[in-house]
């Protein structure tokens, strides 16, 4: 493949193709389910399947025998399926979703959620990054190899619709297509995020998740607190005290040693060579207020406190007024969303189950307490890239980007991987994205960076196509 004209080609397509169509898309405010219980009825989820598969349709025209179907199960998010034949029945396996995260407050001034802005190099709005440009890259990718006559591998490309909630809905469909998928030797999911925008990052292993809800109740009704501070204990307090068993407040550990793994040497090894190359941006990225500082001050720790280690984060309160509207009055109960990122390897069924024993055994004062947690979401742990894949990276990121590959976890859970993992045990990945510093997935001033979306493209290319020259080796 001619690189010189696939970074021509794809720089064209994608001011002249993709960047209108993802404006659009991002003007959507199409919430993930467990952010817009009533997504039918509002219709926003639909106006993005539409956007998407109406752009995609005039994509798919210069190739021979390829289909596109919206597959709808009953009572589930829809689920965009592509299928393009090639110059053999292997077949590559590529993902990303359409749904978004909810708006979050604090957007820059000019700036919102369902208000695409283009910044330079910058495409603002929810949902750009995260994930809607998957579907244009990828198909832009077959495209430019298309332009060129390169031979390449059968395709299937897969939109779902519910993996920020989730991805609940997914495992029906992978029974639901299993045999039109087939089985793919690998899988390129653009869904990741990248530690610089300087060169091609893979993700080698993802965190899971134990939430809940952990409520404390003591009252009833709330009662004034004059009358009843001292003798009814605070829920509040109460509750800190419980969150105390599972994470030492002064230094942010989680207590549970259920929770941990032993973490793989090779992975030390990647997170030392990642914060080499970030060094401070490890934890400069993020928009820490005032003085605030990290909690570890080794970056390499740093790297593998969010990718290899649990960690608990609050999400949500509720049974509080706000400060303006509260009164002199004990309140009844404290309710806090738990979010406790788990190791990628950790069951984490059983790290609910062990985080509910450790919550509701022994309650304070005999308040009532209850943890509602789900099943969890396990992580996933990449397996080892094969001699050719290893290869064609740092081939790819070389030929797209000019710089070496590097090797990252990522905090976040795709639930997709680690269910393909456990279907097709044999199967290569590719795990990236163009989730960089300051990009701000789930929060305010979420944005594309938009040489990165078309570096990453570039790079998919190269990977198709090693990918199917593989076969003469």
């Amino acid at each position: 493949m001619d690189t010189a004209r696939l970074k021509q080609f794809v720089e064209a397509f994608w001011e002249d193709s993709i960047l209108p169509s993802i404006t659009e898309y991002i003007r959507i405010p199409n919430k993930s389910p467990a952010y817009d219980p009533q997504w039918v009825e509002h219709g926003y989820m639909e106006d993005a399947v539409k956007l998407m598969e109406s752009w995609a349709r005039r994509q798919l025209d210069g190739f021979a025998g390829a289909t596109l179907e919206v597959v709808r199960l009953p009572g589930r998010t829809p689920l965009l399926f592509m299928d393009l034949p090639g110059d053999s029945n292997d077949t590559v396996l590529l993902y990303g979703h359409l749904d978004k995260q909810p708006e979050m407050k604090g957007w820059s001034e000019g700036l919102g959620p369902w208000q695409p802005v283009r910044k330079d190099d910058k495409l603002y709005g929810r949902g750009g990054a995260d994930d809607g440009y998957a579907i244009y890259a990828c198909l832009c990718a077959l495209q430019a190899l298309r332009t060129q006559g390169v031979p390449r591998a059968r395709c299937v490309i897969m939109i779902e619709a519910c993996e920020e909630s989730g991805s609940y809905d997914l495992p029906y469909y992978v029974d639901h297509l299993i045999d039109r998928i087939g089985n793919p030797s690998l899988v390129v999911c653009l869904d990741s995020g990248c530690g610089d925008y300087e060169r091609l990052w893979l993700t080698t292993s993802l965190r899971g998740i134990a939430a809940g809800t952990l409520t404390v109740r003591v009252l009833t009704e709330g009662v004034h607190s004059g009358d009843a501070s001292g003798i009814v204990p605070s829920s509040f307090r109460v509750l800190r005290g419980l969150l105390s068993r599972l994470e030492d407040e002064g230094t942010g550990e989680v207590r549970l040693p259920e929770l941990y793994v032993q973490i793989p040497p090779q992975r030390i090894e990647q997170a030392k060579e990642a914060a080499r190359v970030l060094g401070k941006e490890v934890y400069g990225k993020f928009p820490f207020a005032g003085t605030t500082r990290p909690m570890a001050d080794d970056t390499g720790q740093m790297v593998l406190n969010r990718t290899w280690r649990p960690q608990l984060a609050i999400v949500g309160m509720d049974g509080y007024p706000v400060p303006g509207d509260a009164g002199n009055v004990l309140l009844p109960y404290s309710t806090a969303k738990l979010s406790l990122r788990t190791p990628p390897t950790l069951d984490a069924k059983k790290a609910v189950q062990t985080i509910k024993q450790t919550l509701e055994a022994e309650q304070p004062y005999g308040a009532e307490v209850i943890f509602e947690g789900g099943e969890g979401q396990s992580g996933w742990h990449a397996p080892p890239l094969v001699p050719w894949l290893e290869t064609a990276v740092a081939q790819a990121s070389e030929e797209a980007f000019g710089k070496p590959p590097a090797y990252m976890g990522e905090g976040g859970t795709i639930p997709f991987m680690g269910m393909l993992g456990e279907k097709f045990p044999k199967t290569q990945f590719v795990i990236t994205g163009v989730l960089g510093p300051h990009s701000n997935a789930h929060g305010p001033n979420e944005f594309l960076h938009i040489p990165t979306g078309k570096r990453v493209t570039m790079a998919v290319a190269h990977l198709i196509e090693a990918h199917h020259g593989r076969r003469k080796d």
